[in-house]
C-alpha cells in the first residue's frame, strides 16, 4: 500500500480557524510564536496547514487566544487529530490502493460536513449512483484496470452513501443538466434504474435534485462540475472541490468560494423546481426503456 500523508485539507481548515482566533485577539504571529517558543514561520505554516499541530501546542494556543468554549476546544481537538493521523481510523483506509490522496481528503471532509451542494453536467453524483451505474463510470474512466480495483472503487461509492441516512444525515442538493439524464451510461436498463432510483432518493427530506433543461440555453455552470461543502460550525469555512479528468482541486479562498456559491444560486434559479425536476427524471427514465 502506498504511503499516506496527513490530510492537508483538514490541516488547512484547522489552521484557518486558529488564524481567525489569533486575529480576533489582536495577537501577532510573533506573539503567538512566543507562546510555543517557536519561530513566526512555524505559526504561519500551522495556519496554512503545512505542518501538523500537536495537542500540547493546540491547547497552549487556544488558551492564549482566550478560547474558553468547551465545544469549540473539543471540536478543534478532534479536527487536529483527524488532520494528524495517517487516515487509518476511517472505513476508507482499507481502500488505500485505489484511492488518490485528493479523494481520501474528500471522503474525510464529506464525513464531517453537514451539507453538500453540487453541479454536474456529465454524471450522476456519486452519492446517488446505483452500483451498476457506478461500475460503468469506473470502467469508462480507465483509471482502474483490474476487476478487483473496479469493484473496490464501486464499494467506496456505496459506502459513502451511508452519509445520506442515519440520525444526522447529510443534506445533499444536486443540480444536473438534462444531458446527465440522457447520457446512456451502461445502457438503457442501467440508466432507467439509475434515474428511478435517484428520483426515489430525492423524495427524502435531506435530498434535493433539480434539473437544468436544454431549453434554458447557456448557463453559468457550463464550465465544469463542482461540489460546495458546508460545515455545522459557524466558524468553519465552506470548501469547493472542482473535478477534472486528471485530478481534483480544492478551493478554499473565501472570495473564490463565494463565487461558486453565487454560481450555484444562479443554477438553482435557472433549473426546474424540484417537483418538476422529478417528473422530468421519471419521464426520461421511461424513455430509456424504448
Amino acid at each position: 500500500m502506498p504511503s499516506v500523508k496527513p490530510s492537508t485539507v483538514l490541516g488547512r481548515q484547522l489552521g484557518d480557524e486558529l488564524r481567525r482566533f489569533r486575529e480576533n485577539t489582536g495577537m501577532s504571529t510573533a506573539a503567538a510564536a512566543e507562546v510555543l517558543d517557536c519561530t513566526k514561520g512555524k505559526i504561519s505554516r500551522i495556519e496554512n496547514g503545512h505542518v501538523p499541530v500537536r495537542t500540547p501546542d493546540l491547547v497552549a494556543l487556544l488558551q492564549a487566544y482566550g478560547v474558553d468554549d468547551v465545544e469549540a476546544r473539543e471540536r478543534l481537538g478532534m479536527l487536529a487529530r483527524r488532520a494528524n493521523r495517517r487516515r487509518r481510523e476511517g472505513w476508507w483506509h482499507q481502500y488505500g490502493d485505489v484511492l488518490a490522496d485528493t479523494y481520501r481528503d474528500y471522503i474525510e471532509m464529506e464525513d464531517i460536513c453537514d451539507s453538500i451542494r453540487t453541479f454536474q453536467a456529465q454524471l450522476i453524483p456519486g452519492l446517488l449512483q446505483t452500483p451498476e451505474y457506478g461500475r460503468a463510470v469506473t470502467v469508462a474512466s480507465r483509471a482502474w484496470q483490474t476487476p478487483e480495483e473496479i469493484q473496490q472503487f464501486v464499494e467506496v461509492r456505496l459506502a459513502r452513501q451511508e452519509r445520506l441516512t442515519g440520525e444526522s444525515p447529510l443534506e445533499l442538493w444536486a443540480i444536473l443538466t438534462e444531458g446527465v439524464l440522457r447520457q446512456q451510461v451502461g445502457g438503457k436498463t442501467v440508466m432507467r434504474d439509475q434515474l428511478l432510483c435517484m428520483a426515489s432518493l430525492a423524495e427524502r427530506d435531506n435530498i434535493t435534485v433539480q434539473v437544468l433543461p436544454f431549453s434554458r440555453g447557456a448557463h453559468s455552470g457550463m464550465f465544469g462540475p463542482y461540489l460546495l461543502l458546508s460545515f455545522p460550525q459557524v466558524s468553519a469555512l465552506d470548501l469547493v472541490l472542482t473535478e477534472t479528468p486528471t485530478g481534483n482541486i480544492w478551493i478554499e479562498q473565501k472570495s473564490e468560494v463565494d463565487r461558486y456559491r453565487g454560481l450555484f444560486d444562479d443554477a438553482r434559479t435557472s433549473a426546474l423546481p424540484p417537483t418538476e425536476s422529478l417528473d422530468l427524471i421519471r419521464r426520461i427514465a421511461e424513455e430509456h426503456t424504448k
